[in-house]
């Protein structure tokens, strides 16, 4: 496969485009990152999320390290051409490195962050390091 689906992504300056992970079948979303071409060249040949850490500036596979493997099933572009959307089957129930299903388990009650999700499986059982 040519690489010139990818010139139709409107990359960042940095060379980066905003991707929003959703569950497959119940449409719940499980997280956020980011990725370059590279990670979106992987994503594609390998089924497998891949994404770009800003912090740590390098490729990183997800479930790489927790097992936590998202199988991606479909990838979609906004009318804009500047965000991703991957639909994922979620391996492992875990998407989110606190070890609860999703990312967004703080809900805004009353001027206050209240963690309405429990944690599933405790960081320190998940990664080894």
């Amino acid at each position: 496969m040519a690489d010139s689906w990818l010139n139709k992504v409107n990359w960042t300056q940095d060379g980066l485009v905003p991707v929003v992970v959703q569950e497959a079948g119940g449409g719940k979303i499980l997280m956020f990152a980011w990725m370059n071409r590279e990670a979106l060249k992987r994503t594609v040949s390998r089924g497998e999320a891949v994404y770009w850490s800003r912090s740590r500036k390098k490729l990183w596979r997800k479930g790489e390290e927790s097992g936590h493997v998202q199988k991606v099933k479909e990838i979609r572009l906004d009318c804009d051409h500047d965000v991703l959307l991957l639909e994922v089957e979620q391996i492992g129930g875990i998407a989110c490195h606190t070890g609860r299903h999703n990312c967004f388990f703080q809900k805004l009650q009353s001027g206050k962050w209240v963690v309405t999700d429990p944690v599933i499986k405790e960081s320190k059982e998940i990664y080894h390091k």
